[in-house]
């Protein structure tokens, strides 16, 4: 009986923090749908007052907006890619004992110095402007593609797999490149969704580094773009159709329409990826 007790109360209670935690986006939706005089006048709740759509026309109804958004895509694509890559090949040598790789220890304070001590924003930018990165995809790709958190996560995961798969494939033979993409990877989706995850988030949500290190709007990642338009209104992309439109809405809609659009995306990912996101970040988390 209080086995039944409390499992009913453990349900109950996390029905209760599922609520409040989708409440806030109920009503931010509700807030997209309803009139800027509405919104403003705090009279929107968890459903539509003065139902129109023009916060979202505001947005989506724009030929930038489209280019913002495959910028976004490719740059989404494109840096999970490279950083999974880059993360892989580096957490695997750390995650060895020091007796098969001599200088991991070394390296591995070196990865763990770059999270206490940083270089600042201004190296950063003269470092990718001396580079000639300035105004492409890769200005926005290989600055972060390695992120040491998700290589900590990702080594503990490998140090937590058995040993004796390892050793089995050496002795058949089977060299580094061999053991890590044909075992050690097939192994660790858990963790390469979690990181995998990470990463595109990240990327998808990150609008300052499109703002410094693009010169031209018209290179701007659908943040930085939403950030331009819809929270500074600049000008320089609205015509008198936008000034008739943005008559309709106010900065609480617009603000609004502007979490759910760029928030899409990432809420289609993932629940694809939840059966293995809390398995990995738990197993990756609990080794040394």
């Amino acid at each position: 009986m209080s086995r039944k007790l409390f499992v009913a109360a453990n349900y109950t209670f996390l029905a209760l923090l599922s609520l409040l935690c989708l409440l806030p986006l109920i009503h931010m939706f509700a807030l997209s749908l309803s009139s800027g005089s509405a919104a403003s006048a705090g009279q929107v709740g968890l459903w539509p007052v003065e139902f129109n759509v023009a916060s979202y026309q505001n947005i989506l109804a724009k030929p930038e907006y489209g280019a913002a958004f495959l910028i976004s895509v490719e740059r989404l694509l494109l840096g999970t890619a490279i950083s999974l890559f880059l993360t892989i090949i580096t957490a695997y040598p750390l995650a060895k004992e020091t007796y098969a790789f001599q200088f991991r220890t070394f390296y591995a304070w070196f990865f763990v110095f770059t999270i206490l001590f940083g270089g600042g924003l201004v190296p950063w930018y003269m470092t990718i402007r001396q580079l000639g990165l300035m105004d492409t995809i890769w200005a926005l790709v290989l600055p972060g593609a390695l992120v040491v958190f998700n290589v900590i996560l990702l080594l503990n995961f490998y140090r937590g797999l058995p040993k004796e798969l390892d050793e089995s494939a050496r002795m058949d033979g089977a060299g580094h490149f061999r053991v890590l993409w044909s075992i050690i990877v097939p192994l660790s989706k858990p963790a390469l969704a979690t990181v995998g995850l990470f990463t595109m988030v990240s990327h998808w949500n990150n609008w300052f580094d499109g703002l410094i290190l693009m010169n031209r709007p018209e290179n701007y990642p659908l943040q930085t773009f939403l950030q331009t338009i819809v929270i500074k209104r600049d000008m320089r992309f609205m015509s008198s159709e936008d000034a008739e439109l943005l008559r309709l809405i106010s900065d609480r809609t617009s603000a609004a329409a502007q979490i759910f659009v760029a928030s899409l995306p990432i809420l289609l990912v993932y629940p694809f990826l939840q059966r293995f996101f809390i398995k990995g970040i738990v197993l990756g988390s609990v080794k040394e």
